[in-house]
């Protein structure tokens, strides 16, 4: 796979690199030509333990003695433009060439998996499995992604092109590219970014998901008219619905980005239905076909009394079209119908479930609002005493509450749009459908009345006549001891009368979602992941205690320092003391844009979530070795309590605020308009704290720095100290014999693997941050080697040749960035007057690095 890769990338991405060179702009040949010498100068440089500084100013003396600081400081800017170009590139030949690198039926693939059903007994098992399975990728707005749309557009085109070998075509989307801002220069709105969003929703799932469901159909020797599980891939949506992620979003946007999605929805289907009229010209279908291209235009252009009012109405008639066909017409063409079909079964009226997301904190808010109004109006029910109640009698009592919620009574902003957004869901549902908005999320949930709160607000807000819920509460656990008390939360939930019946409405059915971003922050990479393991254990047991059907929520992000990584090995490692009913993760940023920017790799994540989804109920009994046993999970935990233990001891380290505050481009996030929202929680002008540190720009700055710490820190220091004890054969044969260890160790590996500390070795220099920076190095090189030592490998990531060679290649394109962005930190460190260049001047460098860095990176570290 490494020769294969070599031919259909690396040599590829040389040939069409060299059209840089011939793009008729100015400056252009001048800026691609030094270029390779500004890379070879980094590197020589980095080896002989020169500091970006000097690598910078030794090249502006052997190449530009004679150039200006303006001309030096223009030809860095440009570097950087190149170089993001670079970076476009090199992501579309490698999408270009997905299928040659990947293997498309191979593993985890569809086929794969109905191949391995070689007994009815088996396959019988898996479509009894599918009755309640699915796989729901949420794609969130979390600003990662700093390729605009436009951007976006580009770059499907070049793959495109590059996979058919288009010269012309390549050199004309190359020139627009080097045309094209890369950069917004204002913030996106919500909204914005929702747009941006759908663009995937339209160019990808919606081909994507319906394709994977024919492929697993045919191999499963079934029709589409009878394939009864339409529901195994389900999409979500959180901008414009996640107020805790971004606190601009109100009840308007909501409403205006549930519009966006119908409208995004029903035009696909207006062409559908256009392309089903060209091949339906038959008599006693023609007609049917033409009035669902009339109604349907209705429906998205008005009047819309003439158009569709739901999906139900549009399936009756694409079925009564489906019964002419096969009675009159020997069923011709039935293929395309069914595949029209199958996606309004799939996608309804809503194309993806919009969820509501809030932090408990400000329920708490909004309901110390109503309950002081409610005691100005009855004297006998004090605040003051309510406040001192505990947790049972609270809930009781809210519970009880039947009383007019209006968002004009209150004066806070937060209680205002709390209210309106519950309301809003009960608008979105009669619009779009009830899938269109049926779960609100609940972050930070520490406590029963957490969760029991916002049913009680959801009660008086859009309850119907027997005060009945259509919404499912979702609890969001996160930080270690949230994680460490979910089960005590949900049993009490359980236990409430009240909240039995409303999870008996909704098949005992309850979503619980664990979230690896401060989870990860809170307690490092081992700790994290090895917590939210043992928390899903715990709530398994607790739900199935009580006949509850349990489905997890992973709140993942691009790198594995906030769950992401290789998410199928994950999915397929959990024992059967997890419950497996559905897989369902956050994605986000380039992880969107890399694993489901195209049909082809969208259909392979897709495909290899699913059934890795699967793997534990059908194969279980082929797999008892892999099972993590008592003794395993003791060992487990030693690890992680021992990584939680040197991740503490770093993040309580004088410096560890200071430094990302003051030495890392954690302060240039919100100068990059990539996102809405504030790059930290609390107040605007007050320092910096750990807790208000957002879990994106966190990780984000250790991945500009090369640092990655939040992706491997501890983990060799836990090694370290058990191998002391004489534990290093055990771990080694918990690395051989579960996957779910391998796959943290993997994980962590490619970490490892994006880090280059010698870009940050002037650091030492600086007294205030020699400890902390040398803690950071050693336990990097003491991960890096015992990672290495126990799974008996050479280098990192010597296991999967694809991603060990890509990154190799895409670390060296962003060498020069790096030690650019580098440069300009360390001279912002000078004081004035030794800098020779302006401060607005290296400012706009480190942010104008930080680009290309993370888009390199693909998944943020």
């Amino acid at each position: 796979m490494n020769q294969v890769f070599q031919e259909a990338v690396v040599t590829k991405y040389n040939i069409f690199n060299s059209l840089f060179l011939s793009l008729p702009y100015r400056g252009v040949f001048q800026t691609g030509s030094l270029l390779p010498l500004l890379t070879q100068k980094c590197e020589e440089g980095f080896e002989k333990n020169k500091s970006p500084r000097q690598i910078i100013e030794h090249f502006f003396s052997e190449y530009l003695e004679e150039a200006t600081t303006k001309q030096r400081m223009d030809l860095l800017f440009g570097f950087i433009q190149y170089i993001e170009r670079q970076v476009v590139l090199f992501d579309s030949v490698e999408d270009a060439a997905f299928d040659d690198t990947h293997e498309m039926d191979g593993k985890g693939s569809a086929k794969f998996l109905a191949d391995r059903l070689d007994s009815d007994a088996l396959r019988k098992k898996m479509l009894d499995k599918l009755q309640d399975f699915s796989v729901r990728i949420v794609l969130t707005a979390h600003p990662t992604q700093f390729y605009p749309g436009k951007v976006l557009g580009i770059i499907n085109d070049l793959e495109e092109s590059i996979r058919e070998n288009d010269f012309t075509a390549v050199n004309q989307l190359i020139l627009q590219l080097g045309k094209t801002a890369f950069i917004n220069h204002t913030k996106p709105t919500p909204y914005d970014e929702a747009v941006s969003l759908t663009w995937f929703l339209e160019n990808v799932f919606y081909d994507a998901i319906p394709a994977i469901l024919k492929k697993l159909i045919d191999n499963l020797g079934m029709s589409a008219h009878d394939w009864p599980y339409p529901n195994v891939f389900r999409l979500g949506f959180w901008p414009g619905g996640d107020r805790d992620g971004n606190p601009f979003v109100n009840a308007d946007i909501t409403l205006k980005v549930a519009t966006k999605l119908r409208d995004s929805l029903l035009r696909g289907y207006y062409r559908d239905i256009r392309n089903l009229k060209r091949r339906l010209t038959f008599k006693g279908v023609e007609d049917t076909v033409a009035t669902m291209e009339r109604k349907m235009n209705s429906t998205i252009f008005g009047p819309e009394k003439e158009g569709y009012q739901n999906a139900d109405e549009l399936m009756a008639e694409l079925q009564r079209a489906r019964q002419v066909l096969v009675d009159r017409h020997q069923g011709l063409f039935l293929d395309i119908l069914d595949d029209f079909i199958l996606k309004v079964k799939l996608f309804g009226f809503f194309f993806a479930s919009l969820d509501i997301r809030q932090d408990s904190r400000k329920h708490l808010k909004a309901w110390e609002d109503i309950l002081k109004r409610l005691e100005s109006k009855i004297p006998l029910l004090k605040y003051d005493d309510y406040q001192n109640w505990d947790e049972a009698r609270k809930i009781k009592m809210l519970l009880s509450l039947n009383i007019p919620l209006r968002e004009d009574d209150y004066e806070d902003v937060t209680t205002k749009d709390i209210l309106g957004s519950i309301r809003t869901i009960a608008t979105v549902q009669e619009r779009n459908g009830v899938p269109g908005a049926h779960r609100y999320v609940i972050s930070n949930s520490r406590t029963a009345i957490d969760v029991m709160g916002v049913v009680a607000l959801a009660k008086n807000l859009i309850a119907d006549e027997k005060g009945h819920l259509t919404l499912d509460v979702v609890p969001l656990f996160e930080t270690v001891d949230d994680l460490a008390n979910a089960a005590d939360v949900m049993r009490v939930l359980y236990e409430d009368d009240y909240y039995r019946a409303h999870l008996s409405r909704r098949e005992n059915h309850q979503t619980i979602m664990v979230g690896f971003s401060d989870g990860t922050k809170d307690g490092g990479y081992l700790r994290a992941n090895w917590s939210i393991y043992g928390a899903k254990e715990e709530l398994t047991k607790v739900s199935r205690e009580f006949g509850i059907k349990v489905t997890f929520f992973d709140g993942r992000g691009g790198p594995p320092g906030r769950g992401g990584g290789n998410n199928q090995n994950f999915y397929a490692s959990l024992g059967k003391d997890i419950e497996d009913k559905e897989v369902q993760l956050t994605v986000q940023g380039q992880t969107i844009s890399s694993n489901y920017g195209t049909v082809l790799t969208g259909m392979y994540n897709l495909e290899r979530l699913f059934t890795a989804g699967l793997e534990n109920s059908l194969f279980k009994s082929g797999r008892k070795d892999e099972q993590l046993t008592e003794a395993d999970k003791a060992l487990m935990e030693e690890l992680a309590e021992a990584a939680y233990q040197s991740y503490l001891d770093l993040k309580n380290h004088p410096a560890f605020v200071k430094y990302l505050e003051k030495k890392t481009p954690l302060r240039f996030y919100g100068q990059t308009n990539i996102g809405s929202r504030p790059t930290k929680r609390g107040a605007a002008g007050e320092g910096l704290k750990f807790e208000d540190l957002r879990a994106i720009p966190f990780v984000g700055s250790w991945a500009q720095m090369k640092q990655n710490v939040p992706g491997f820190y501890g983990f060799g220091s836990a090694i370290q100290q058990l191998a002391d004890a004489g534990k290093l054969d055990d771990i080694k044969k918990l690395y051989k014999k579960s996957l779910f260890f391998r796959t943290l160790v993997e994980n962590s590996m490619q970490s490892l693997s994006k880090a280059f500390f010698p870009a940050t070795a002037y650091l030492r220099d600086e007294e205030d941050y020699r400890d902390f920076y040398d803690k950071m190095h050693e336990e990097f090189k003491r991960t890096d080697e015992l990672l290495l030592k126990i799974s008996g490998q050479h280098e990192l990531l010597e296991s999967n040749a694809v991603s060990r060679e890509s990154i190799k290649i895409r670390e060296r394109i962003v060498l020069p960035l790096i030690t650019i962005q580098q440069y300009a930190l360390q001279m912002l460190s000078d004081s004035p007057e030794d800098r020779g260049v302006e401060e607005e001047t290296l400012n706009k460098l480190v942010m104008r690095a930080m680009f290309g860095i993370i888009n390199a990176a693909r998944n943020s570290a």
